[in-house]
């Protein structure tokens, strides 16, 4: 009933639409789940956008700090947006169809974003490494013209390497009764094993992948931290050890949301395959939506200039 042609006697399968669950287990109160998962996409929206509103009217904060924070914030609304129309469409509307090639889009999307945000965080610790060890040329090594190559870098990063993902995903041979997705977003996990064929390619591929981007991003940081906590213990006066740390709490704080949930989702989709399904959904939801959600709280609350230019921008729409 789902597919427009018969597959009787076919060597070759590609579904035109794929089913999308949920959270399993949850069917019967999918409209009550919806309720806090549209609040928390609400304030992750709101409060990214905000952060974006905050460091372009306010010229205290054009540095190349809140520059990188900006570019934090875009990705984390991008990865809200990509997954926005099937997280709600399913709970909202009960419509858990997608198509296949449009699966795969929401796909690419789904896994680039985390792949800039990665890429970002690590900018944001070289930019805390140069403020602290060479505070007296950090004006001159972040310009605005090396901001902008780092911020090229890093999309270009993600996109070549997200890039193969969807055509390896095209070539493969699918199962006619195998349509369901474990989500209702679309993981590369999830669509690889609804085939019928050999997926070692794209195992290997999807492992290459968090390693050498995820995976080298965080020994990087791992190594800028060091190195920070290296100039730190050499300086003379221990509140200038606490000022020169309290600059650092917001990214690491950031860091360790981040990279957390995607240490437990590459963990599930592993070594969990036995858990049950409603564990690989909660966990993934954790994963899309806990940063998009803290991030903007945490610069907010431990950033006087930015929580205070945040407020202002909130002043003037109230007053207007």
């Amino acid at each position: 009933m789902f597919f427009s042609q018969s597959y009787s006697n076919i060597s070759f399968f590609q579904p035109q639409t794929l089913l999308m669950i949920g959270i399993p287990a949850c069917e019967a109160v999918h409209s009550w789940i919806s309720i806090p998962f549209s609040s928390m996409c609400t304030v992750a929206l709101m409060g990214n956008c905000l952060i974006l509103l905050a460091v372009r009217r306010t010229p205290s904060l054009h540095q190349p700090m809140y520059y990188f924070l900006s570019m934090l914030a875009l990705s984390d609304v991008g990865l809200i947006l990509s997954t926005l129309p099937t997280t709600l469409a399913v709970p909202w509307f009960d419509y858990r169809f997608i198509g296949f090639n449009a699966c795969l889009v929401q796909m690419f999307f789904l896994h680039s974003f985390p792949v800039v945000e990665s890429s970002v965080l690590l900018a944001m610790s070289f930019d805390r490494l140069v403020a602290i060890s060479n505070p007296l040329r950090y004006a001159a090594v972040l310009t605005n013209n090396v901001i902008i190559r780092i911020w090229v870098a890093i999309v270009a990063r993600a996109t070549l390497s997200l890039f193969p993902g969807p055509f390896l995903l095209k070539r493969l041979n699918y199962c006619p009764g195998r349509i369901l997705l474990s989500h209702s977003f679309c993981f590369h996990a999830d669509v690889m094993k609804l085939a019928c064929a050999d997926i070692t390619v794209n195992i290997l591929y999807g492992l290459y992948v968090v390693l050498s981007t995820v995976g080298i991003d965080s020994l990087l940081i791992v190594l800028s931290y060091t190195l920070i906590l290296h100039t730190v213990m050499g300086l003379a006066s221990p509140k200038e050890r606490i000022r020169a740390l309290n600059t650092c709490v917001s990214h690491i704080l950031a860091v360790l949301i981040f990279y957390i949930p995607v240490i437990g989702v590459s963990m599930i989709h592993r070594f969990g395959r036995y858990l049950p399904h409603i564990v690989h959904a909660l966990v993934a939801y954790v994963y899309l939506m806990v940063p998009p959600v803290l991030n903007p709280i945490i610069y907010s609350v431990k950033s006087k200039p930015m929580g205070g230019a945040m407020h202002k921008v909130l002043s003037r729409k109230g007053q207007g």
